[in-house]
Parts: structure tokens; C-alpha cells; sequence
């Protein structure tokens, strides 16, 4: 008896996911901030496509596309109810190493930043799918419509709304070099037990953010202003700064901090910079997000 055509497993049906793969983890990453969640939807594209048959695929990587971004709708909306519900204090995206794979899968590098992860959160799921496929892949807008299954002229108002939803950013426009030098103010203003001094460089409406979530301690709100900011991490590095080494890496295509203590992971900080100074401070220190960032 001969197999059906989508039961059957030829070499270049697997090149064909793999080729694409890069993309399609870029697009799920992206819409969900998570890389576990993002393999999960890729998992699951990859059962989906065995069970395809793939004689009736004109273009693989397109076919693909639209799996992997419906599939990640799906699971932004479940994410989201989540982290509504059961997650402990602020939460953050999980950070991926960019130095090895600097484009993650795109061509450009838009919404891949952490503060882009951070207020794609405003989005819907669907508004969320619009903004990575146009700003993250330059997809046009027929193109994201067909794998929306929307009109175009849907397509072309939920793009307008999730651009005036996540407002202008400023902070864009400061290059890594301006990161660098902040991040070792940091480092030189922690070292020296004078994380006041550090106020300095804080905007006037400078955000910090800590991600513990119910592993280890961490702020569970967002802390405003230059004076609690510098406040606050003058505190915790009195506290538990001891023994901490801190080193220049990539994440998310922006220079960050790796706090380590005896080689071991502990926390990631990262800047938002924008021309009147730093405009949000991030720190990771969720232990199941940190654990397979390994730059």
C-alpha cells in the first residue's frame, strides 16, 4: 500500500522548515517575548507541517509564515491571561543573544529591543502580528493580509493604530556607543559605592523595571523618577552587590550588563536611552529567563 503524500518524509520537506526556521522563530519571539514560548509555537508548526501535504504547497516559506503567526496569536493571547493572573510582579521579555545571530531571522532589526518587547505588550495579539510583520520583516501590507486572513485595508489600520498605541520613540536614535558609555557609569558609580552620582544621567521620567518574577527578589512595581531609581539601586547594590562582576554583552541587539557572581548568571541590566538621558532601566533577574542566555 503506498503511503499518502502527507505522510511521507523526504529530506527536502525538512530543508524547507529549516531554511525558514531563523524567520519563523524571529516572528513567534517577537510576539511573545519568550524564546521557550517561541519554540513551543514552532514545535508545533513543525506537527503541523509533517501533517501537511506538502505536494499542494506552492511556497513553503510562505505557507509557513502564516502557520507560525497564527499559531503565535493564539499563544499571545494564552501568555498574556497568564502573566495577567498568576505572574509575580512586572514582567519582562526573555533576553536572547544577538552577537551570534545579530538580524534574529530578519532582515531589519525592529521590535527586537527590549523596551519595543515591553510596549508591544499594549497591543492586541492581532495588532501585535501587524506591527512585527510590517516593521520587523517589511512584509506589505496585501501580503500580511493574506496570512491574517484580513483585507488590506484592515491590514493598513491596525498598523496605523499599533504605531500611534506604542507613540513616538525617541530613544531609537542613540547609537550603541552612547549604551556603552552609560552602562559603565553604571559600573564605575556601583563600584565606587556612589550610585547617587549615577541620578545624573536618569531622565526626569526614567522607569526601572525589575523581572524576579516569584524566583528571587525584586521590586513588584515600576519605580519612577531619578531620585527612587538612583535610591533603589543604591540599596540593592549595598545589599547584594558583594561579589558582583559585571560584563559588556549583547542582547536583543543593544549593548547590556551581565552581572555575574562566581560565573554564574544573576541579572542582566539594560538602558533605554534616549537625547535627555536614560529613559528606562531593565533588570533580569528571573533565574528560568536568564538560564538559557549563555552569551
Amino acid at each position: 500500500m503506498t503511503s499518502r503524500p502527507s505522510a511521507l518524509k523526504r529530506p527536502d520537506d525538512l530543508d524547507a522548515f529549516l531554511t525558514t526556521r531563523p524567520q519563523l522563530f524571529g516572528i513567534a519571539y517577537r510576539m511573545l517575548g519568550s524564546v521557550v514560548e517561541a519554540e513551543d509555537v514552532l514545535q508545533e508548526a513543525w506537527i503541523r507541517w509533517q501533517g501537511t501535504d506538502r505536494t499542494r504547497v506552492e511556497n513553503p516559506a510562505a505557507f509557513l509564515t502564516t502557520v507560525v503567526t497564527r499559531l503565535a496569536i493564539n499563544a499571545t493571547t494564552s501568555a498574556h491571561a497568564r502573566r495577567e493572573t498568576t505572574y509575580v510582579g512586572p514582567w519582562l521579555p526573555e533576553p536572547v543573544d544577538t552577537a551570534a545571530d545579530p538580524a534574529l531571522g530578519a532582515e531589519r532589526a525592529e521590535a527586537l529591543e527590549l523596551a519595543v518587547l515591553v510596549l508591544l505588550e499594549r497591543l492586541t495579539p492581532v495588532e501585535r502580528a501587524v506591527y512585527v510583520l510590517r516593521e520587523a520583516f517589511d512584509y506589505p501590507h496585501r501580503r500580511v493580509a493574506e496570512i491574517l486572513g484580513l483585507t488590506e485595508a484592515n491590514t493598513r489600520q491596525l498598523a496605523r493604530r499599533s504605531r500611534e498605541r506604542l507613540g513616538t520613540r525617541d530613544a531609537v536614535a542613540v547609537d550603541a556607543s552612547e549604551h556603552r558609555r552609560l552602562l559603565g557609569e553604571f559600573v564605575a558609580a556601583a563600584r565606587d559605592g556612589d550610585l547617587a552620582r549615577f541620578e545624573q544621567f536618569l531622565a526626569e521620567g526614567v522607569v526601572a523595571r525589575t523581572d524576579g518574577g516569584d524566583r528571587v527578589h525584586a521590586a513588584r512595581i515600576d519605580l519612577v523618577g531619578p531620585a527612587r531609581v538612583a535610591s533603589f539601586f543604591d540599596k540593592i547594590w549595598h545589599k547584594y552587590g558583594t561579589g558582583i562582576e559585571a560584563h559588556l554583552v549583547e542582547a536583543n541587539g543593544q549593548p547590556v550588563l551581565a552581572l555575574r557572581r562566581e560565573e554564574t548568571l544573576v541579572g542582566l541590566l539594560a538602558l533605554e536611552v534616549a537625547a535627555a538621558g536614560i529613559e528606562r532601566v531593565f533588570v533580569q533577574l528571573n533565574p528560568d529567563k536568564l538560564a538559557r542566555f549563555t552569551p
